[in-house]
């Protein structure tokens, strides 16, 4: 594998030449950790040093080597609702790759930090970095793929295609996950610091099987129907049933790189924490909350050492990977219809994207083949069922305040497990717009409309807008960054080192209001109850709303709480970094990669230009806003 130049912005790779004694245990078919020390002195830095490296003695297998057993090839029957591999085929883990809006962050990234995508890549494409396709090979020499042209495969090939990196998150990766390393090691919690059992043998309550274990909550005994005769390995993990094994990939901090912490966060006060700075706290904020299993909620201070939980709270799966309710539910396709009857937790990962999945469905699904473009669909509708019917309710109420003025009241109650929203803050919110309107169904008054032909939100001083807003510290001026020097929201993601604002609404029990990593910034939510350390899962906004002159008559006040997964400000952010820092398009900066030029994607496009058309696309709405839920109330004004 060659080492890659690139032309125009500096995009040279900065990343450890690993010590010889890791080399000799990678030459061995050892997994290697640098959490144990550090690369020799003058060493580049490293932005992956923590848990499994590339060098596994049995490769992460396609996803394609799991759907023999694990899918239905029958479209709108009952097995593809349930099946593992037909439910995972539709979801954002399978899509990881193939996410427009990820490649085009991925470069703004690496202009940022250059080589910075190595950290990036390890969560997005784990076959692809494990294999030595990204950064570091398996004999320890370095290359420049952390701009992901060094992949192999491409975003349509057919699911059966081997290698093919643009696969996500595989079936393979995630059940050969393990809590620590082979020798017991651990690693900084989440970001990715992943450690996969790569042993010759499996043991199990039936034997020894030849073969790394795939792992899942069951412990089969001997003649277990479940479980075919001649099957692959398996064995029992608490850790798949708890919702650790999530945070892996949903607890994102900073690279802490070979030389310490990429950025550390810094408080308005202006000083320095030195805790590395928090990008999404999705699992962290689980864990604080009273939906997390209670040995978590004992034992908090201890970020490393998990143990088997004694009580069972709501993991994360309880909510993305619910129960089947269907009486044929299987597991595989060798077992009898019924086998997993209300026991097969659904490998759908719901979450709330329902804007990505339609266009990777119209560009690649059709020459995937399979079930994808099926999958990808009910994608979206178990999407918004979850944002409509799980996630929040809203209360409103409203009087007359004054002579032609209402005061209108609106709560918002959080029902999730995390706070509302979470994950990947970069251009995701939610928000309110309440409408006041006449017996005749006329406008008379609005807050935070969104305008659907420049997918622009209209905001004003009363406008509750609930997201993450992180930013650059100035030095000079004392503040956080949030804007550049012509007013335009900016997103860092890696340079991020500070918090301007965080007011999503915590989860019920919440207890982390003074933990600097997941606390509220900017806006103060009270205490659960007078004394609790548990501060309210809800949020209560008062609007003042002025009426014509003179009006009187019914009117109805209506309060909807509305989700986007990418602002206008962040698409442009995204094209705005593309054209002015002078980005390549994907097939030339690939131009020496494997299978170049592609015909799909970019193509002769920057990603970020790439990705501004497909949002200006009327098919895909600029990231069109999901109501999640709504209330009216109405009165008589005299």
């Amino acid at each position: 594998m060659k080492m890659r130049g690139h032309t125009g912005a500096a995009r040279w790779l900065t990343l450890a030449v690993v010590a010889v004694a890791g080399m000799a245990a990678l030459a061995a078919g050892l997994t290697w950790s640098a959490s144990a020390g550090h690369p020799p002195a003058g060493a580049p830095v490293d932005f992956t040093p923590h848990g499994t490296q590339p060098g596994l003695v049995h490769q992460v297998e396609d996803h394609a080597a799991c759907s023999g057993c694990h899918a239905s090839w029958s479209p709108g029957t009952n097995p593809t609702e349930f099946m593992p591999y037909n439910t995972w085929s539709g979801s954002m883990m399978a899509q990881s790759m193939r996410d427009p809006l990820f490649w085009a962050a991925l470069d703004v990234a690496n202009a940022d930090i250059p080589g910075v995508g190595d950290y990036c890549l390890r969560c997005h494409t784990p076959q692809g970095w494990l294999d030595g396709r990204v950064s570091k090979t398996t004999i320890g020499t370095l290359v420049d793929g952390a701009d992901g042209c060094l992949l192999e495969g491409q975003h349509d090939a057919a699911y059966y295609m081997s290698p093919n990196d643009y696969g996500g998150v595989t079936c393979h990766f995630c059940h050969r996950l393990t809590e620590t390393g082979p020798n017991g090691e651990i690693a900084p919690p989440g970001s990715g610091n992943f450690w996969l059992d790569d042993n010759a043998t499996c043991e199990n309550s039936q034997g020894t099987q030849p073969g790394p274990c795939r792992y899942g909550p069951y412990d089969y005994g001997a003649g277990d129907t479940r479980l075919p005769p001649g099957g692959h390995t398996w064995k029992y993990s608490s850790f798949h049933d708890r919702g650790s094994v999530c945070g892996v990939c949903h607890d994102v901090t900073t690279p802490i790189t070979s030389n310490g912490p990429a950025k550390t966060l810094i408080l308005a006060d202006g000083s320095d924490t030195g805790i590395p700075m928090p990008l999404e706290r999705t699992f962290s904020e689980w864990r604080h909350s009273a939906y997390a299993d209670v040995i978590f909620r004992n034992r908090m201070g201890d970020d490393f050492g998990f143990t088997p939980q004694l009580e069972r709270g709501a993991t994360c799966q309880d909510c993305h990977m619910a129960n089947s309710p269907d009486p044929l539910a299987t597991a595989c396709n060798q077992n009898d219809p019924g086998s997993r009857a209300g026991n097969l937790p659904v490998h759908e990962f719901v979450g709330g994207n329902t804007w990505v999945p339609p266009m990777i469905r119209d560009l690649y699904a059709l020459n995937i083949g399979d079930t994808t473009a099926d999958a990808l669909d009910r994608t979206v509708d178990l999407a918004r069922h979850m944002l409509s019917e799980r996630s929040a309710t809203v209360e409103t109420s409203a009087t007359v305040s004054a002579p032609g003025q209402l005061g209108i009241t609106v709560k918002v109650t959080n029902l999730a497990g995390h706070k509302l929203p979470t994950g990947y803050a970069e251009g995701r919110r939610m928000w309110l717009h309440v409408v006041v309107r006449d017996g005749a169904n006329n406008i008379l008054w609005q807050n935070g409309y969104w305008n659907p032909a420049t997918g622009e939100l209209s905001e004003d001083a009363q406008t509750r807008v609930y997201e993450t807003l992180q930013g650059i510290w100035n030095p000079a001026t004392q503040t956080c960054d949030i804007v550049d020097g012509q007013g335009r929201k900016q997103f860092h993601f890696v340079l991020n080192n500070c918090i301007a604002k965080d007011n999503r609404i915590p989860p019920l029990g919440f207890t982390g209001g003074s933990n600097l990593e997941i606390r509220p910034v900017g806006l103060a939510y009270p205490p659960a109850a007078p004394g609790s350390a548990a501060l309210a899962n809800y949020d209560v906004v008062t609007y003042n709303a002025p009426l014509p002159g003179s009006f009187s008559g019914q009117v109805m006040v209506t309060a909807t709480l509305r989700f986007q997964i990418a602002s206008d400000d962040y698409i442009r952010f995204l094209k705005n970094q593309a054209d002015e820092r002078g980005f390549q398009g994907e097939n030339l900066m690939c131009s020496d990669g494997p299978g170049r030029p592609f015909s799909v994607g970019p193509q002769g496009q920057t990603r970020g230009a790439f990705l501004y058309d497909l949002w200006n696309n009327p098919a895909y709405g600029r990231s069109p806003p999901e109501d999640m839920a709504s209330a009216s109330t109405s009165l008589l004004v005299r």
